[in-house]
């Protein structure tokens, strides 16, 4: 087992910025695909930002151009950059880690605490 170490959620006003910070261990950081999930009350889980294949990234199109993922792998550390932001990006926000297993339709999840991010004025 691992555990993914989250921090800097917090309150912010409309417009600010925040960034969140995940550590993992060496061996999952190396091995799974590391990314950012948020989960507002009523509301399933959604994507916010992964990385994928070849390190590329994905973003879900209500952050696209203002939120970024980056990563420090001297720190097996993941970032989420998140600028200009707003109410409706108010929500838990959980670092996640995720490689597919053998057979369709398998995989395998770490997940972070989860850190609320509250946008309000």
């Amino acid at each position: 087992q691992v555990q993914l170490v989250e921090s800097g959620g917090g309150l912010v006003q409309p417009g600010g910025s925040l960034r969140l910070s995940c550590t993992a261990s060496r061996s999952i950081f190396s091995n799974y695909f590391m990314g950012w999930y948020r989960q507002a009350p009523g509301k399933q889980r959604e994507l916010v930002a992964a990385f994928t294949s070849g390190g590329s990234t994905n973003y879900a199109d209500s952050v696209k151009g203002r939120f970024t993922i980056s990563r420090d792998t001297a720190k097996n550390t993941v970032y989420l950059q998140m600028n200009t932001l707003k109410t409706e990006d108010t929500a838990v926000y959980y670092c996640n880690a995720r490689r597919h297993g053998v057979g369709a339709a398998t995989r395998y999840d770490y997940w972070g605490q989860g850190t609320q991010v509250t946008v309000s004025s």
